[in-house]
């Protein structure tokens, strides 16, 4: 069990996420706005300097007064406000969904001279699926000509105004600003201001298992090896064991660190730096450290998505899409779908209609996932599903739909989870009445073929076209043929109080049968001559449901 020392007084810590399209400029504006770097920040890796644009999630910290909304939640009397900057190139996209899960804020860069561009669109989704704050600044304002800088400015916001119209964030603050390196820098303060306004805060908790989102892993000479990431649940303290989920290794925390300051505790958001001993970081690049074997394994899911309406491909059962949850991202196959109402949950006794293809005319659908290794997950993870694979030079969006799972299963147990999962195809079989076999029955062909195991569906209901129904009863030879026994009170007009057909259905079947032994124009029950060739058949319809994960393949109505 975790340890419970007093935690030792540190800032109450709010990440902001840095999105937007590539070299809109975030890497400098959180520079211009950080007092702390962290030791992944500002491009360091050497591969983002060569190609001078940002590759993976960089890490700078500041403090501000602490607004009036988050009094009651600090006693301290500035907040920590860590910059999230994540990549905007089109091919870090997993990086990028990673980043944004953790944030509690978005800050959304755009260029002025550009506009909206690809990857801004992506980041406006993913901030619609991951936090409920977004504010807008708007780089490179120096850029502009000083003569008509107010105007385009001005424009810009009213193009951006209507594009954010329909989405999550209809009125979002838009800060004017630019963050030239060794250049021009404007209204930092401006948007500084707009962050202090903005800045709301779920309630904090330190029970529950400790759950930790790792972003980077290195190795300090002499210390051991550091881990760096935020706490997403529970609480943490030095001496705790802890978990490295994805390889199943238990680790004892040596020492923790918050901004380069040294703590003995940390709880559900805080920034931390976890170091351990005898653990090589080539194992790990980004992961999840948890209290020892908290996090199920996970080889099923189902999951209630909402589909993201700028996604305008198909989504088929058997599609293969790549899920994120946190920093991990696997593929995985839709194995089964079904329509789900808005906030209604998956129950596991209610019975489904299975989808073969989700139209974009359907807001949410229950997606039963299988992925192709088993993962360590916590329970209600919040999914995001996509096309990574997907030409990164379209303008299509690449995200697909959201969600959280509702239910999780381990490898060894699919087969028998997968059968409790009561989804259903509606089935229909049509054949016809070949002749009537006693007052009560009939004896049905046409709808089953010779090899048909017909005691799957003994006892279903079939309906004549006549308006007689009855239960299948047994096989009838051996050619497909079976027997439908007529229920007793399905006719208001029966030739006798034994009788459960029709009079029109006798006749039918009775000129039917004469017609067959070639004994001329047959008469009816009412005297009336008429020809064979004239005869109506009888039609039997048979409709039924067939659960898909059903393994005895047993029909139901």
């Amino acid at each position: 069990p975790l340890s419970t020392c007093p935690r030792t007084p540190t800032l109450l810590n709010i990440n902001v996420g840095v999105l937007g399209h590539v070299d809109s400029g975030k890497t400098s504006l959180a520079k211009a706005m950080s007092t702390v770097a962290s030791t992944a920040s500002f491009d360091k890796n050497p591969q983002s300097k060569e190609r001078g644009i940002t590759l993976d999630l960089g890490f700078s910290s500041l403090t501000i007064p602490t607004p009036e909304a988050l009094k009651g939640h600090t006693d301290e009397e500035t907040v920590q406000i860590t910059l999230v900057d994540c990549p905007g190139h089109a091919s870090l996209i997993k990086t990028i969904i990673g980043g944004a899960q953790i944030i509690d804020l978005m800050l959304l860069v755009i260029d002025v001279t550009k506009g909206i561009q690809t990857q801004t669109a992506e980041c406006i989704v993913i901030g619609e699926i991951t936090c409920d704050v977004l504010i807008i600044a708007l780089n490179k304002v120096d850029l502009l000509p000083q003569d008509k800088r107010d105007e385009k400015i001005k424009k810009m916001i009213v193009r951006l105004n209507k594009t954010f119209a329909n989405t999550k964030f209809p009125n979002p603050t838009i800060v004017p600003v630019s963050a030239r390196p060794g250049g021009e820098q404007q209204h930092i303060d401006k948007l500084l201001d707009a962050i202090s306004a903005s800045l709301r805060v779920n309630e904090r908790k330190a029970d529950g298992p400790f759950l930790f989102s790792v972003d980077h892993c290195f190795p300090i000479k002499g210390q051991g090896t550091v881990m760096t990431g935020t706490v997403v649940n529970g609480s943490v303290n030095v001496n705790d064991e802890i978990e490295i989920a994805s390889l199943g290794m238990t680790k004892k925390v040596k020492s923790m660190q918050m901004y380069r300051k040294p703590v003995q505790r940390a709880v559900q958001g805080d920034r931390l730096g976890i170091c351990v001993t005898q653990f090589d970081a080539k194992q790990l690049e980004r992961g999840v450290l948890c209290t020892p074997i908290s996090l199920p394994p996970v080889k099923v899911a189902v999951c209630a998505m909402s589909r993201i309406k700028f996604y305008r491909g198909s989504v088929s059962v058997k599609d293969k899409l790549h899920v994120s949850v946190g920093h991990l991202t696997v593929v995985a196959s839709i194995v089964a779908m079904c329509k789900l109402e808005a906030e209604e949950d998956f129950n596991i006794e209610t019975e489904y209609e299975y989808v073969e293809q989700w139209g974009d005319d359907v807001p949410i659908m229950l997606c039963v996932l299988e992925f192709q290794r088993e993962i360590r997950v916590q329970e209600h993870s919040l999914a995001i599903l996509s096309h990574l694979d997907a030409d990164i030079h379209t303008s299509a969006c690449r995200l697909v739909c959201s969600g959280r799972f509702q239910q999780i299963c381990d490898e060894a147990h699919v087969g028998e989870f997968l059968e409790s999962i009561r989804i259903f195809k509606l089935k229909e079989k049509r054949g016809f009445v070949d002749r009537q076999h006693d007052d009560n029955t009939v004896i049905c062909d046409g709808m089953f073929k010779k090899e048909t195991n017909i005691d799957l569906f003994t006892g279903l209901r079939v309906v004549l076209s006549t308006g007689e129904s009855g239960a299948i009863a047994s096989t009838f030879g051996k050619s497909g043929k079976f027997k439908v026994v007529i229920d007793s009170d399905g006719c208001a007009d029966s030739l006798l109080d034994t009788h459960s057909l029709k009079k029109d259905t006798v006749d039918a079947l009775a000129l039917r049968k004469k017609g067959r032994k070639g004994k001329g124009n047959p008469t009816t029950t009412t005297g009336a001559t008429t020809s064979s060739d004239s005869v109506k058949r009888i039609d039997a319809v048979l409709s039924f449901k067939k659960f898909v994960f059903d393994k005895t393949h047993k029909m139901a109505q």
